[in-house]
């Protein structure tokens, strides 16, 4: 007998930072696998996680995701103390973590957390090397984007 999966997430995406692409100018992509306990792979499922405000830190060698909310499901077991907030490790190589250690350090980027999705049965989060942007490089991209978006009206009424 099947499981009615209505509210299963069909797609491999989890969750976005939408916040970080009007922010920063994304350079350099990675992919690192997360280490998760149980009840956050459940609440994860179940599409309760918010990564808008999260960001990468390196300590003692190891890249860690900081900012990420994974809210505790009401069913989640009670033994265990869930902390929505904590910081989670990630799974990257050493030859990555040293790029992004390198490039924090010399060149002043920041590392954030654009997107969260699923690989097959396990969560993987994609990072980019970044580059904040002021206030008149944000209003530069809106013109573009608004200017893109008349050439299509344009387009689409002159068709």
């Amino acid at each position: 007998m099947k499981k009615n999966k209505a509210n299963k997430n069909t797609s491999g995406n989890i969750a976005q930072n939408k916040k970080a692409r009007h922010d920063y100018f994304l350079e350099d992509k990675f992919e690192a696998g997360l280490e998760l306990q149980g009840w956050e792979i459940k609440s994860i499922r179940a599409g309760k996680v918010n990564i808008t405000d999260a960001y990468i830190i390196i300590q003692n060698a190891e890249a860690y995701l900081v900012g990420c909310r994974i809210s505790p499901l009401n069913q989640a077991s009670t033994h265990v103390v869930a902390a929505p907030e904590r910081a989670r490790k990630l799974l990257l190589k050493k030859r990555e973590i040293d790029r992004l250690m390198g490039a924090r350090d010399r060149q002043g980027y920041s590392i954030v957390a654009t997107s969260m999705y699923w690989k097959k049965c396990w969560v993987k989060l994609e990072i980019h090397l970044a580059k904040g942007k002021h206030a008149h490089d944000k209003r530069d991209t809106l013109k573009d984007k608004d200017w893109q978006r008349q050439k299509e009206r344009m387009m689409k009424h002159s068709v």
